[in-house]
């Protein structure tokens, strides 16, 4: 059955009433009233992306152009979108995230105009975790915008050429369906920019597709393509068929002849697989194949394929050929080529001998060469983007593609909590959630080698982790030492083996800590850390001996990597309400329980309606709430079914409801539900194009659409219960975190029908004024750290359109301490507050005073948030508290509170000082400049200004020299004191109290040097002045100034009234 994308369309709800049969109580009064749940509605709430980069992702496709001293680079993820370099690979920016899809296969630059660029999504690397494209996408600003141009049913794009005579004339390389037969696959043509297509040449069958075309820019009528006939199953490949071939066409793509014995000399017998395909640039004559064949070989052709000569047939040149399908001729010598195979492959002679030469990852997929410089080359691999600047022999890895391919996550309980994930072919890690500087690439850790897959802390000893890698492969790491133990269990006496999942899961039970569990076709069960397991499970698959022949699986060429290993248990989920009652999903259907602790089990999925036989559990959850109630999705696509199905039980499995998720518009094939940790009806859904939402218990969804969130596959999800925060393992853009999701807990239909509503948060935590990391370059990827400023969210029914929309903090007397910047969207908006008072006040100088760019921040209590929105007022508390982590006290913390506030006093005075000083300075110089030289009162003048200068150089630096001068005065000292005091918010040490207190004399002794020299000098100085019709040398009081620093109309503040301030 084909299946296609369904039309994204947004929940509009304007019909949804959350009626009585609702999982919400719903008062009459809403009822009534029509509420919009859509994205908008949820993803006000932002997400950070914390990575990583170091281990990335794999690469599916890489073009570049330097053009006018700009070298700009494109690179498309296998499943994590498109990213451009505007400075050859420095920085990289996501371009793709507003497309329904974010794996790439192909991405093409006319280099007839660079601002063209050309995507095919759907990678074409087919191995067994592939995700999906839909269709062909255009863009002519850069990447800047997209337009889907067609192909919507092609799934994977391998390559895309363009007529370099005829930019309008473009070549696109359907692969096509890789599960199951299509129509949309094998080359299409446009020749009008890509409103219309026609298949050119098409597969001899529904599973063949195309797999690579070629040609030489020199000669662009001429294209040579393979046509590949293959078929993925949940438990088998093939790769070959009698669909597989060579063709060539002479007419730009319009016509094509096969290549067979008949017309073209020295091709292997067939059946053949797939066939990578490159033609020389320099010469299109040359012509290069790795033809998979029972003796696969690399074979090249001289004479534009009409005859062919076997090259190297060595091992790792016909490795795994579905996975590595491409072959690069270096632009200027057709006899330097690159096999981007298990390891990258380079012949200097032709094609007649390769070796490697990449001292990187592994697993190489594409390579691209500089046209004009073929010692740049980039190269793509399972762990990121590669550059080579000396032609290929020694490579840098890019740092900055947050691409890495999560299957699972978890977290711990630390203060910042930990991420513990696993990854494609990268394999686990565990990270820093937060850290002050950022959550750089070096705050990962490789813990356990292998495709990564389930990670978690032991909970019965924290020093240790249980990691896996692919095939059951389970170990007990020490989190210090890195030491690992292997713990995986071993088949029988006589028993022909376990059936472990490429993904084979691990659970620790809520229950008993040190328990776990791991499946094969059997429930494994070990209460002492591995060091012994018991089977508590009879075979619980179908044991359907048909899905279990993988070591037939590959088609022409044999490959068993333990990836189609099928009829095995794929998720387990024990009971957090009752340990006795266990849950198990299988990847061939089966939907098992036991409530006596495994004496007896029950195969339920006959129960659940609507769903298809057979149909892969990727998820079953037991509800933390309810013994009685589940949740299970199920996976499709690997019948060529990609639509979601969810559904839930509240009785042991007895009935199942579906959770609306095609109804609403879900889109992809499911991977996981979570519920949340304190409300039942929060629901989460992670699916091959996203996550989406529930806040009705899965009556109605919405996808989560945060401004920087892509729409990747969220392979796995886990709530850090401590912080609320939302955890997302995507396949293909690292770790994301929505940091405290609690607002979500308040969507409920009755706030959803007001006009505007604050919603309460948890408790304000002031995290530490912390330090650490170091600048990793513009090269290395930094995940945001999480904000040390308070949330504020609020709620509105409608976008604000009229009037203000203010958000204002008061303290515990009604005061004002705060004002806050807002967003104006329809539905959930989060602002935040720094909790800081404003900056001081300090006097301008030669040098810069780092130290008191901050304000000092409030103390811990309760404040009001007062949101005015138009005519209506609305508040909430928020209630601030200290550090959980913090050893010092809240009197502690007030003694560092009043110490700041009195040095921001004395700052505020010491500026009104300066302020005056100058104030009467040029004045005196503006008055002096109006007399004659010889004018006694002239000379009066310059020496009050002189005066008045003598005594701001004892308040504030005054050389001159770049801002770094060395020169200390008492504002370079207060604003020390003020930096050491202000960082650290426990109690001041004695030295910083007295030093405060000796500044702030000294101060005060310059400031009445200057009160002396005013007495003294103004009343003559203005009797003078007034003889000669000059404006005196007015003066400002001390409250006056302070008003205009508050108003923004501060002028200097003249010298008459200086007061002390208390």
């Amino acid at each position: 059955m084909t299946t296609t994308f369904f039309r994204r369309k947004e929940l509009c709800l304007s019909a949804l009433i959350f009626s009585a049969m609702s999982l919400l109580s719903c008062p009459a009064a809403c009822a009534q009233q029509s509420i919009k749940f859509d994205a908008a509605t949820i993803s006000g709430l932002p997400a950070r992306n914390i990575g990583s980069a170091t281990m990335s992702g794999r690469i599916a496709a890489v073009d570049a152009i330097e053009k006018d001293g700009r070298f700009t680079v494109f690179v498309g993820a296998a499943s994590g979108g498109v990213w451009k370099s505007v400075n050859g690979g420095t920085t990289f920016r996501p371009v793709f995230d507003r497309q329904a899809v974010q794996s790439i296969g192909a991405v093409t630059i006319d280099r007839s105009d660079p601002n063209v660029v050309w995507v095919g999504t759907g990678e074409a690397w087919t191995r067994n975790s592939v995700s999906v494209g839909d269709g062909i996408y255009k863009s002519t600003d850069g990447g800047e915008n997209w337009t889907n141009m067609g192909l919507k049913d092609s799934e994977h794009i391998a390559k895309i050429l363009i007529d370099p005579r005829d930019s309008n004339s473009v070549l696109a390389c359907a692969t096509g369906h890789l599960w199951n037969d299509n129509e949309e696959r094998g080359v299409f043509k446009t020749t009008d920019g890509g409103k219309s297509w026609r298949k050119v040449l098409a597969g001899a069958n529904g599973s063949t597709g195309c797999g690579m075309i070629a040609m030489s820019p020199q000669a662009p009528q001429t294209i040579f393509a393979d046509m590949w006939d293959f078929r993925r199953q949940g438990w088998t490949f093939r790769s070959g068929g009698p669909g597989s071939g060579l063709f060539k066409s002479t007419d730009g793509g319009d016509h094509w002849t096969e290549l067979t014995a008949s017309n073209s000399k020295g091709l292997p017998e067939k059946p053949w697989g797939r066939i990578p395909l490159a033609v020389a640039p320099s010469n299109p004559q040359v012509v290069y194949a790795m033809i998979e064949s029972k003796n696969s070989a690399l074979f090249r052709s001289d004479d534009g394929g009409q005859t062919w000569n076997r090259l190297d047939a060595s091992r790792f040149m016909v490795w795994r050929p579905f996975y590595f399908g491409d072959l690069i001729v270096d632009p200027k010598n057709e006899n330097k080529v690159f096999r981007p195979d298990l390891g990258l492959l380079l012949s200097v002679n032709g094609g007649q001998s390769f070796s490697f030469v990449a001292n990187a990852h592994g697993d190489f997929h594409v390579v691209w060469i500089n046209p004009d410089n073929p010692n740049v080359i980039f190269t793509g691999d399972d762990g990121g983007l590669w550059r080579s600047e000396d032609g290929g022999t020694r490579w840098k890895h890019q740092l900055n593609l947050p691409v890495s391919q999560f299957y699972h996550v978890s977290v711990d309980n630390a203060n910042p909590y930990h991420v513990y994930g696993g990854l494609q072919d990268n394999s686990a890690w565990v990270g820093d959630s937060s850290y002050p500087s950022g959550v750089t690439n070096s705050r990962w850790e490789n813990v356990y080698n292998g495709d990564g897959f389930w990670i978690f802390e032991d909970p019965a000893d924290p020093n240790y982790i249980y990691a896996e890698s692919q095939g059951g492969e389970i170990g007990r790491v020490n989190r210090h030492t890195l030491e690992t133990r292997s713990i995986k269990p071993s088949p029988n006496y006589n028993e022909k083996k376990l059936r472990f999942n490429w993904n084979a899961p691990i659970h620790l039970s809520p229950n008993e800590k040190g328990t776990i569990y791991l499946g094969t076709q059997f429930l494994f069960r070990s209460r002492d850390h591995g060091q012994s397991w018991e089977r508590i499970s009879p075979d619980l698959t179908t044991n359907d001996p048909e899905k279990q022949k993988q070591e037939e699986s590959g088609g022409v060429t044999v490959d068993n990597s333990s990836a189609e290993m099928h009829t095995t248990i794929y998720s387990i989920s024990e009971s957090p309400k009752n340990g006795h009652i266990i849950w198990v999903g299988t990847d061939d259907g089966n939907l098992q329980i036991t409530r006596d602790g495994a004496k007896t089990w029950t195969n339920v999925v006959a129960n659940v309606p609507g769903l298809p036989r057979n149909s892969w559990v990727s998820t079953v959850a037991a509800s933390r709430f309810d013994e009685a109630t589940a949740y299970a999705t199920f996976d499709r696509h690997t019948y060529g079914d990609i639509k979601p199905y969810a559904y839930k039980t509240t009785d042991y499995g007895k009935t199942w409801s579906s959770l609306n998720v095609q109804e609403n518009g879900v889109l992809g094939y499911m991977h996981v539900i979570t519920e949340d940790t304190v409300d039942p009806n929060l629901l989460f859904l992670g699916t091959e194009f996203g996550l989406w939402i529930s806040c009705d218990g899965g009556g109605h969804w919405a996808q989560y659409k945060a401004s920087n969130f892509p729409a990747a596959a969220v392979r796995d999800i886990v709530i850090q219960p401590r912080d609320s925060d939302l955890v997302l393992a995507t396949h293909g853009r690292g770790i994301w975190i929505i940091d405290d999701i609690s607002p979500l807990r308040a969507l409920t239909p009755d706030l959803m029908a007001k006009e505007a509503m604050l919603i309460e948060g948890p408790p304000a935590v002031q995290y530490f004024n912390a330090n650490g990391g170091w600048p990793e370059g513009d090269e290395t990827f930094s995940g945001p750290t999480r904000p040390t400023d308070a949330f504020i969210t609020y709620y509105q029914k409608g976008r604000h359109i009229f009037g203000d929309l203010k958000i204002e903090i008061l303290d515990q007397d009604g005061k004002l301490v705060d004002t806050v910047a807002s967003s104006k969207h329809r539905g959930l908006n989060r602002a935040t507050w720094s909790m800081r008072l404003k900056a001081p006040i300090v006097p301008p100088a030669a040098t810069a005073l780092f130290a008191a760019a901050q304000g000092p921040r409030v103390l811990p209590g309760t404040y009001t948030v007062k949101m005015t929105k138009g005519d209506k007022v609305y508040t909430e508390p928020l209630n601030v508290v200290l550090d959980p982590r913090a050893t010092y006290t809240v009197e502690d913390r007030k003694a560092q509170f009043d110490l700041a506030m009195k040095l921001v006093k004395t700052m505020a005075h010491m500026s009104y000082g300066v302020s005056a000083i100058e104030g009467v300075r040029d004045a005196a110089n503006n008055s002096a400049s109006r007399l004659s030289e010889k004018d006694p009162l002239r000379a009066r003048l310059q020496h009050l200004a002189e005066e008045c200068d003598k005594l701001r150089s004892k308040i504030v630096a005054t050389k001159e020299g770049g801002g770094i001068t060395g020169e200390e005065r008492i504002r370079e000292h207060l604003g020390q004191v003020y930096g050491a005091v202000n960082n650290y918010e426990g109690r001041p040490t004695d030295d910083q109290a007295a030093r405060a207190e000796s500044l702030a004399h000294e101060l005060e002794d310059i400031i009445g040097d200057f009160r002396k020299l005013a007495d003294t000098e103004l009343p003559a100085v203005n009797a003078g002045l007034k003889k000669k019709k000059l404006p005196a040398i007015s003066t400002l009081g001390e409250d006056e100034w302070q008003k205009q620093q508050q108003t923004g109309t501060s002028a200097k503040a003249g010298a008459a009234e200086i007061r002390e301030v208390d």
